[in-house]
């Protein structure tokens, strides 16, 4: 928002601190966008389960025999309780309160003793079934039932990934770290979506993989784009002639508001997805991947390296301004945004902070 300058201030502090903030997001932004769910390749076989949490609600992703990969809310149409939990497989879905049975594709086919009841017709009941969504063998869900189609939101996003990762098919998860942040998902967000601050603190990236000079970052549609040149990678601790092209690049591809697809040279295919656990704290799930999930020690050591320097460093920085927002002494400052972009210009945090405020404020 501008000030009486025309300066772009920061969001105030109270879209990161604020409990009711985060309720608002949880009703309304959270219902509406796309969230990834699981990787695919976690639902290989028919009745192939996982389930998981979203915006107050459980869900569950299952594949059905047709080889439709489905997810519906995780309650019983009869009397409400949960079907399934955790992951798993299953010839049908069976309710552990009364015994309703449902096909994987969500009809109900058969309860005990509903012959008894007249007019009773299992036609007429079925779970109630989410948006689902593959892309590039990831797994996302909308709770908006008329939200528009992944390619809208993210325009050109699945056909440049598939240009870096020429291979994804075949990948699977090798690795998951787990990283908590005692901060607002939107503080680790907005550090994830900017590079003004990677040559102070990030050595190991801002001068082993790319070069600052050429870092921007470019919304498409509600994808941030990250595009640079790479530094000399001749020195790079890992042989990066895969064979595809774009080997010798880096890039990222960042999907409003939680998910991030991040290339490294080599065509190494690794992610971000945030989980916001409340207003104070969000866990980051960085996954690494394999050709079929093989132990591959690149990846192991790419994995180790990142948490170790990257993911270590911004820690300690979203958590620095987690407690800096709840400073009474904070006002908040005017972005810097070059209208040439670049690496040292905050353009890409003021159109996430327009999302932000347009998901909360309307």
């Amino acid at each position: 928002m501008k000030d009486d300058a025309g300066l772009i201030r920061s969001l105030d502090a109270r879209y990161y601190t604020d409990p009711q903030v985060f309720e608002v997001e949880k009703r309304g932004l959270l219902a509406r966008t796309w969230q990834f769910a699981c990787h695919a390749s976690e639902l290989e076989n028919p009745g192939d389960y996982v389930t998981f949490d979203l915006a107050d609600e459980s869900l569950f992703s299952i594949k059905g025999r047709d080889g439709h990969i489905r997810t519906f809310y995780n309650v019983c149409q009869h009397r409400a309780h949960q079907l399934v939990s955790g992951v798993g497989n299953t010839r049908v879905v069976v309710c552990p309160y009364h015994a309703w049975t449902y096909e994987l594709t969500g009809k109900l086919r058969a309860a005990p003793n509903t012959k008894s009841v007249p007019g009773f017709d299992a036609a007429n009941i079925c779970l109630t079934e989410v948006r689902t969504e593959i892309f590039l063998g990831f797994v996302f869900v909308n709770l908006d039932a008329n939200a528009a189609p992944m390619d809208d939101w993210f325009p050109n996003a699945r056909a440049e990934l598939e240009s870096f990762v020429p291979n994804w098919a075949d990948l699977k998860p090798l690795e998951w770290v787990e990283i908590p942040e005692n901060c607002n998902w939107k503080v680790s967000v907005e550090n994830y979506s900017e590079c003004y601050h990677c040559t102070l603190n990030h050595p190991t990236f801002a001068t082993g993989v790319i070069r600052p000079e050429t870092y921007d970052i470019q919304p498409q549609g509600y994808c941030l784009r990250h595009t640079t040149e790479c530094s000399d990678l001749s020195q790079m601790t890992y042989d990066i002639e895969s064979g595809f092209p774009n080997h010798d690049k880096y890039s990222s591809w960042f999907l409003w508001p939680m998910f991030s697809f991040q290339v490294y040279p080599g065509n190494l295919l690794n992610t971000y997805h945030w989980r916001a656990i409340d207003a104070d704290h969000v866990v980051v799930w960085r996954g690494w991947y394999s050709v079929d999930g093989t132990d591959n020690p690149v990846v192991r050591r790419m994995a180790q390296q990142d948490r170790a320097t990257t993911v270590e460093e911004d820690i300690h920085l979203v958590e620095s301004v987690q407690r800096g927002l709840k400073s009474r002494g904070y006002v908040p400052g005017p972005l810097v945004v070059d209208p040439r972009c670049g690496v040292n210009s905050e353009h890409s945090v003021m159109h996430l902070q327009r999302w932000m405020r347009e998901a909360i404020d309307g």
